[in-house]
């Protein structure tokens, strides 16, 4: 069933708030080729280029591409020798999120605060510094091998962060309005999803804001049950999921299987005008899952008056759905790489602060759709 938190995140007790995070700092995705990966958010996604480290700047390990496009940045990390730690992660997993970088004030505070409530170290707290100022960052471990990096950057003012160079690609690229990380979603494995909920709340001072379980994420075939956390100010919210039982592989399996573990299944990034971004993400050769046009037969009827043209939406397949505190607009692409695991969120709100829960029923059979194209329901 679906709840919503006794405490919202406005009235939460910021005192409380052992770990303030001030927003996403950086996404860092592992990639088996970071030039053309840069190459693909420039043109594809409107990303622009922002910052390069790799053998110019004396990194003889790693080649890293940073894009931008508004609050949201991107560091596209590959390795450039075999057998390196960071090939063998993307051998097993193939592209995806390592780091989740989190914008604190107080990079040590933070580490200590969640190591001494039960974190596991990735990175102790460490200054870095060039001509531009100092950083300090640090790391915990969360699901699969995902790491949480604490980024503090109030005595820093160069490009990005020491051992990066500011980097001024030629691709022409124009923003398509997207404009910060609304959400992140993590895929765990069956009966771990709790584990992590008590992880977020007890190491990070997260606390659950929704839940869903199979009733409300099913189809005939697939479901999965989902609960959300949010920090003190909600400005990082981590939906975790975990398969639930059905008659065939649900999307959550699926993802663990060619993921070969737990790790991030999409990137959530937020759009003042969903119908402008989604057609020229369209117009650039981004994929979209697809609804019946039926769907958009009773969508009067179930969301109510909207300020957008129904027709457009129905023309580029957004769908819509609406709480007790407004409506928002979203749609899912397809994968983004050759394995089916990682995609964006494209998402509007109108005043919503939930997630579409209207749309799963919609949304999973588009997703089985696609699952019983590549064989793999």
């Amino acid at each position: 069933m679906h709840k919503l938190s006794e405490e919202s995140k406005d009235n939460q007790d910021q005192t409380q708030d052992f770990m303030p995070i001030n927003g996403t700092d950086y996404l860092e995705l592992y990639v088996s080729n970071s030039k053309q990966a840069a190459y693909f958010y420039q043109t594809a996604m409107g990303f622009s280029s922002l910052a390069y480290s790799g053998l110019e700047t004396g990194n003889r390990e790693t080649e890293s591409y940073v894009v931008v496009q508004d609050k949201i940045r991107l560091v596209l990390t590959s390795p450039l020798r075999s057998n390196s730690e960071i090939g063998k992660h993307i051998d097993k997993h193939g592209d995806g999120v390592k780091v989740t970088a989190l914008w604190v004030d107080d990079a040590t505070k933070a580490y200590n605060e969640a190591m001494k409530r039960g974190a596991d170290s990735y990175m102790e707290p460490r200054e870095e510094s060039d001509d531009h100022g100092k950083v300090v960052r640090s790391g915990i471990h969360t699901y699969g091998e995902v790491v949480h990096i604490f980024v503090e950057r109030k005595e820093y003012n160069g490009i990005f962060l020491p051992g990066y160079q500011a980097w001024d690609s030629s691709v022409e690229s124009k923003s398509v309005g997207l404009k910060f990380v609304d959400h992140m979603v993590g895929n765990v494995a069956l009966g771990r999803m709790n584990h992590w909920v008590k992880f977020y709340e007890e190491v990070m001072g997260f606390k659950q804001i929704m839940s869903f379980d199979d009733k409300d994420i099913s189809t005939e075939f697939t479901a999965l049950m989902s609960k959300v956390m949010s920090n003190g100010n909600g400005r990082i919210k981590f939906p975790i999921n975990e398969p639930a039982p059905g008659k065939k592989k649900s999307q959550v399996d699926e993802y663990l299987e060619f993921y070969e573990g737990e790790g991030v299944q999409h990137i959530a990034v937020a759009t003042d005008d969903i119908i402008a971004t989604v057609k020229d993400l369209k117009s650039r050769g981004i994929d979209f899952l697809e609804v019946p046009d039926t769907y958009y037969d009773v969508l009067n009827e179930r969301v109510g008056p909207i300020d957008e043209d129904i027709e457009k939406l129905r023309a580029l397949k957004i769908l819509v759905d609406r709480d007790d505190e407004g409506y928002l607009l979203q749609i899912f692409t397809k994968t983004v790489q050759s394995r089916p695991t990682m995609f964006f969120e494209i998402i509007q709100r109108k005043g919503a602060k939930s997630f579409g829960k209207g749309n799963f029923k919609a949304l999973f059979e588009a997703l089985e759709r696609e699952q019983e194209l590549r064989g793999t329901l």
